[in-house]
């Protein structure tokens, strides 16, 4: 019974830190406008006029209670979607998230398919005639080779 007690406890009051996000998380998830390219959290300039005022504004929207997502939505409409710091999983944009695991998993695909074929067309270079029962007895091929270079010898 108080184990049941504590889960429930539990599972009520994890929502309550879940939802609020912390000052670094949400500037990790939008990129500076001051051209830099960094994260807001990451940006190097010294006052930066995009930055500082963004952090400011993220200091309050956490204040007042908002959650990560609905201050990330403020900010998308404010600036554009060009201000997440990761494209979201809608649309065209589901694109930029799986091209990049798609192209290895062809790339992958192709040197597996090229080395097969290598290796195969090596081992036929190397046994012109192959048994089917296993590998060719080694004292047939040193009396052929013995043959064919006195062969050689002869000839010359």
């Amino acid at each position: 019974m108080r184990t049941l007690a504590l889960m429930l406890v539990m599972a009520a009051a994890t929502p309550l830190w879940a939802i609020t996000p912390t000052q670094q998380d949400v500037e990790e998830s939008l990129t500076c406008q001051c051209g830099c390219g960094l994260t807001v959290h990451s940006c190097n300039h010294i006052q930066c006029g995009s930055g500082e005022p963004i952090k400011k504004e993220i200091a309050e929207r956490i204040e007042r209670g908002e959650t990560k997502d609905q201050i990330l939505a403020a900010f998308t409409q404010k600036f554009g979607e060009k201000v997440l710091s990761s494209p979201t999983m809608t649309g065209f944009n589901r694109l930029a998230w799986i091209m990049p695991f798609a192209g290895l998993f062809v790339a992958g695909t192709i040197l597996t398919v090229v080395i097969r074929r290598r290796t195969h067309a090596t081992v036929a270079l190397l046994d012109p005639h192959p048994k089917p029962g296993g590998a060719p007895p080694t004292d047939a091929l040193r009396a052929r080779l013995a043959r064919e270079l006195d062969d050689m010898d002869h000839e010359s």
